[in-house]
């Protein structure tokens, strides 16, 4: 080791980018234009949709969120969408396969569309998303879940790191696993985007291994590019020692 190298010690290997092949499918992204908080536009669609395919994923299944005092979505909606962008999507030649699902608020509109048995958008094996509020524990959780399980869907948490009433709480997150609730990881989480608690809770579930599936949760292209800036990270490399679902869709 060189004089410069006995001074500030031996630098670290950089690591090469994972290849998001390996992950294949991303089942949580916003890429509708003009329904919710996601694309604004199809430009900024088919943008997004270009970038997925040279980032090597194979298919995106689109989520646009359904919140029952913000974004009044309904499967008609989002449907009616699905088709003008797979239509725009060939026209411009991408060959990435797009599906639409939905991201479920948890609030009272939800538990009424479970109990009233009211068909919802799912993906894969009638898997659900859905979310809570960021910044408090919600009521009725366990509630919530039975409805879900008892009538066959498989309920999957979106951005499962990002809720502060569970942070550094993994052993519920481990406990709503056993109980067959999936957790989906924001991989823009690893790279620091959502500040450095939430960083340190999406490297604490990937070594607990508490991680099913992992999205994008893309609302803009920026969120691809700096996921594209960080897969040289080492917990983009231990998150594809996991056993993601996500090649299975």
């Amino acid at each position: 080791m060189g004089l410069f190298g006995n001074i500030f010690g031996k630098k670290e290997a950089q690591l090469d980018p994972i290849e998001l092949s390996r992950i294949g499918v991303d089942m949580h992204s916003h890429l509708i234009p003009g329904i919710d908080d996601g694309s604004n536009s199809m430009d900024e669609s088919i943008v997004m949709l270009a970038k997925f395919e040279s980032l090597g994923y194979r298919k995106v299944i689109t989520t646009p969120h359904i919140m029952s005092d913000y974004f009044k979505n309904t499967p008609e909606i989002i449907l009616k969408g699905l088709d003008q962008v797979r239509e725009t999507a060939s026209k411009m030649n991408l060959s990435i396969e797009i599906e639409a699902a939905a991201e479920y608020y948890y609030d009272d509109s939800l538990m009424n569309r479970l109990k009233s048995k009211e068909e919802l958008l799912t993906f894969g094996n009638k898997h659900i998303l859905f979310e809570f509020s960021f910044h408090s524990e919600p009521g009725q959780i366990e509630e919530l879940f039975f409805e879900m399980l008892t009538q066959g869907y498989l309920p999957v948490l979106a951005h499962a790191e990002r809720y502060a009433f569970l942070f550094e709480r993994l052993d519920k997150i481990s406990d709503w696993r056993e109980k067959g609730i999936n957790i989906q990881m924001n991989l823009n989480s690893l790279s620091g985007h959502y500040g450095p608690i939430v960083q340190k809770q999406a490297e604490n579930m990937v070594d607990r291994k508490l991680v099913d599936f992992a999205g994008t949760d893309c609302h803009r292209i920026d969120h691809l590019m700096l996921l594209e800036e960080s897969l040289s990270k080492p917990y983009f490399h231990k998150l594809l020692e996991l056993d993601l679902k996500n090649p299975t869709l």
